[in-house]
């Protein structure tokens, strides 16, 4: 009637398909308190919960230190070229020129978007993993990647006021198991909001017994929980079985991340090239296909991937800013520029998109356009990317002559972010042009043990101890710049002058 409330289980029902989730639980929670047995608001107060804290698991995830350094998945020690992730890029013979694109500081060739996975670095050694920088714009790995699950899993206990919504330890999960609707709830409560994988592992299980093998959904579920737990043997002969019994692209991603893992990338094509013959055309298996060429350094490959999630899906912002990159760096600063000026559109505004977006106008002769888009980079910018924007104004400050303004600008890059190789290689350029010798060389050796993958520190020092008359020092600097990027022409003329002294003496 007029004067009637609206019942709270179908106001419970509207907020959460308005998304609203902690109204939904509130009123969850009062129904409960006047009826614990209430199977429908306890199935909407799960799944409310849920929603929450629900990750997507077909993203790759961060590598921990312990995963990347003592992971016992890979394969081959020595893999051949062009058929591991883990295997340096500057060997591929279809490798992009450092010269050309620089790398990031895992030894990759920058990407034009910042995802999951692009910025763990692959250290050899625990020390070398230890010791690179730990901020969220280098490529040091978490200490391990279980952590955020934890984190996760302990936060959501604080949701409730009396404690946990559920018990485990007085839970039957046989009973559950047989009823499909509030199992699947159940297991996902347990997966995503408690972060309790063995409990959801037993019901997965259990449920899989109950329906006699025969339903994907729970073996999908059963690989997702083998893939937390580090089984990734196990989870891969889930998510096959899954396949084998009705084919989804969540299940085909799910399996090309257990291949990834395992370092297989070559699997992880075939199986998304399967996916796609399924699936015709779409965009989460092309993007999964472009990153792996992009991981293996076939950069013309990954384009043309790229540039098929766009026949599909014209606003995918990955697809755009990875254009985008790969036409900056092949000298097309032109349509670079109309890609990111697409993604502006898209309602994208951060600092980076500015920052782009500078240089690409920099580099078109766009000058008035290049310093509006700076202003706005630095406005916009945080600590962690404050570092970047001004070591970008120090090469456009470079570009117009103005060494003075790069001087300070390379001050201001170290000011933000002490361990920037790059920005310690140009001041160490600039020292020596003013005539600082000692402070140069001492610029370039912060450059090069900071980032022992760019050979621009090594060959500045083998230079710059040339010229100074120590040609021994010269001698071990480029012989390291060769090791690190072999086709630098430049080396190569250092050390046959060198050689030519030596043979002399």
């Amino acid at each position: 009637g007029s004067g009637g409330r609206m019942d709270p289980l179908f106001m419970a029902t509207s907020l959460f398909r308005r998304r609203r989730f902690e109204d939904c639980v509130t009123i969850c929670t009062d129904i409960l308190k006047k009826n614990p047995l209430d199977q429908t608001a306890w199935f909407l107060k799960a799944r409310a919960l849920t929603e929450q804290t629900y990750v997507d698991e077909t993203e790759m995830e961060e590598e921990g230190i312990a995963e990347l350094v003592m992971g016992d998945t890979g394969i081959a020690d020595v893999a051949r070229p062009g058929t591991s992730l883990k295997r340096p890029p500057g060997t591929s013979s279809r490798a992009t020129s450092q010269g050309v694109r620089p790398l990031s500081q895992s030894g990759r060739p920058l990407s034009g978007f910042v995802r999951p996975g692009t910025q763990s670095a692959r250290p050899k050694t625990m020390e070398q993993a230890i010791m690179a920088p730990r901020t969220a714009s280098t490529a040091r790995p978490v200490t391990s990647s279980s952590g955020r699950y934890v984190r996760l899993g302990t936060a959501s206990m604080l949701t409730e006021v009396d404690g946990p919504f559920i018990d485990m330890s007085k839970m039957d999960l046989s009973k559950y198991a047989k009823r499909p609707t509030l199992a699947k709830a159940l297991f996902e409560y347990l997966f995503y909001h408690e972060n309790n994988v063995r409990s959801a592992l037993e019901l997965a299980s259990l449920a899989t017994e109950a329906c006699e093998f025969e339903d994907w959904w729970w073996k999908t579920q059963l690989g997702k929980c083998y893939y937390r737990l580090g089984l990734y043997r196990d989870a891969e002969a889930q998510f096959r079985s899954a396949l084998k019994q009705f084919q989804t692209i969540d299940t085909y991603l799910l399996l090309g991340k257990v291949c990834i893992k395992i370092d297989q990338p070559l699997g992880a094509l075939d199986l998304y090239a399967e996916g796609l013959r399924k699936f015709p055309n779409d965009t989460s298996l092309l993007t999964g296909i472009a990153r792996i060429h992009e991981g293996l350094n076939d950069l013309d490959k990954a384009l043309v991937f790229y540039r098929d999630v766009l026949k599909s899906n014209s606003i995918n912002v990955e697809a755009i800013a990875c254009i985008a990159t790969h036409h900056f760096y092949n000298d097309q600063p032109e349509i670079a520029l109309r890609f990111y000026r697409r993604l502006l559109q898209l309602g994208v505004c951060n600092a980076e998109l500015y920052a782009n977006l500078g240089l690409s106008c920099f580099y078109a002769q766009q000058y008035d356009m290049a310093l509006n888009c700076f202003n706005k980079a630095l406005a916009l910018a945080s600590d962690e990317n404050a570092a970047d924007i001004w070591y970008n104004i120090g090469h456009v400050a470079l570009g117009i002559g103005d060494s003075k303004l790069a001087y300070y600008a390379f001050k201001l890059t170290l000011a933000c972010n002490s361990d920037h190789a790059e920005a310690y290689n140009n001041l160490g350029v600039l020292e020596w042009r003013r005539g600082h010798g000692e402070q140069a060389l001492a610029c370039f050796r912060s450059s090069a043990q900071l980032a022992p993958h760019l050979y621009e520190p090594h060959y500045n020092m083998a230079t710059a101890s040339e010229k100074i008359g120590n040609l021994h020092d010269s001698y071990h600097y480029a012989k390291k710049s060769a090791e690190v990027f072999p086709d630098h022409l430049d080396t190569a003329e250092l050390l046959k002058q060198l050689k030519q002294h030596f043979a002399a003496l």
